[in-house]
This record gives structure tokens, C-alpha cells and sequence, in this order.
């Protein structure tokens, strides 16, 4: 079971020490590759979180697969997880260091949601826009698409976001005609 908690205090431990040991770029990039490796590999979630399988079969199985991919501190802060029967959280850890080092990186994460692909152009024209408009001077753009928004956008970041899509304007439009807003009530 996903503990938020733990993998952040977990994440916050490693962060703590790769900056202490001046290697805060290589363990993020090391967490980046474990992060990929867990989400395109089902079975090597499976097998951190599976009670059958004994922890020094775990740690042989994660150096193998992560042998010349991580490095010396990395490597012993999974042994670590490992040895203390953590590795199950190694997921969440991953992502909540990639927060965190983003925190601290003053980098922020963007999704743009459009109903077609854009081009290079008008993605540099949002990013631009947005450091126009806002603090936010380094930006990490997501592009997603999804039709059924019709047309327009939606714009989020962290916890605000910013609905210009047609099919939003349209449920508006449709809210206000069941109100009944367009009709003189007279008694």
C-alpha cells in the first residue's frame, strides 16, 4: 500500500545527503532512470512489493537489473531500503525525490491540454507567456491532447488551472439555459 508519507521523508533523507555529498544531479538523474524502470516494468513493481520473495533475492535482483544505471549512492540507498524492508516504496520515493528536486530546482511542472497536437511555435509562445505573466521563470511544459475538449485549452500548474476549452464554455452555456437564466420570470 502507497505511502506518501514514508517515500517523502525517504526522498527528503537522499536529497539531504546528495547535496551534502555534492551529487543532488547524479542521484536525480539516477532516480529518473528507476522512475521509468518502474513505470514501463509491471513485474519489477511486482516483485519490491511481493511478501514471497525474500529481501537478499530483492537486492540481487535490483543490482542486476540497475547494475551500471545508478550510482554508488543511489545504489546503497536502495540496499538501505531493502535492508530496512522499504522496498516496496521505492515507486513513491522516486517520484517524491523528482518533486522535491524540482521544489528546489524552482522548476515548474506545466500541463497543457489542447484538442490538437501543437506546433514548436505556439508551445514556446505559452511557455513565454506564462514567464511574462507570472514568477514562474523555469518551466517544464507536458503537452497533452485530448478532442473531446473541442477546442481551446486547459492550462495547470500545481494546484491552479486555467479551463479556456470550448467544451467547458459550452457546459456553462448549457448550465445557465437549465437555470433558466435567459427567461423573465413574471408572476
Amino acid at each position: 500500500m502507497p505511502n506518501p508519507r514514508l517515500a517523502t521523508r525517504y526522498a527528503k533523507s537522499l536529497i539531504d545527503l546528495a547535496i551534502e555529498k555534492d551529487e543532488l544531479e547524479k542521484v536525480f538523474a539516477d532516480m529518473k532512470w528507476l522512475q521509468s524502470v518502474c513505470k514501463s516494468n509491471r513485474d519489477f513493481v511486482t516483485m519490491l512489493r511481493s511478501p514471497v520473495i525474500k529481501s537478499d533475492a530483492k537486492g540481487k535482483i535490483v543490482k542486476a537489473v540497475a547494475q551500471n544505471n545508478i550510482g554508488l549512492l543511489t545504489n546503497t540507498f536502495i540496499q538501505l531500503l531493502i535492508n530496512k524492508g522499504r522496498e516496496s516504496a521505492l515507486p513513491e520515493i522516486t517520484t517524491a525525490f523528482i518533486h522535491q528536486y524540482k521544489e528546489i530546482k524552482k522548476i515548474f511542472p506545466v500541463q497543457l491540454t489542447t484538442a490538437y497536437p501543437l506546433s514548436d511555435n505556439l508551445k514556446k509562445a505559452f511557455v513565454d507567456h506564462i514567464k511574462a505573466t507570472t514568477e514562474m521563470q523555469n518551466i517544464e511544459l507536458e503537452t497533452f491532447v485530448k478532442e473531446d475538449i473541442i477546442g481551446g485549452f486547459i492550462l495547470q500548474t500545481g494546484d491552479k488551472m486555467v479551463d479556456a476549452s470550448v467544451a467547458y464554455d459550452l457546459k456553462e452555456i448549457a448550465k445557465q439555459f437549465e437555470n433558466n437564466d435567459f427567461i423573465y420570470k413574471v408572476r
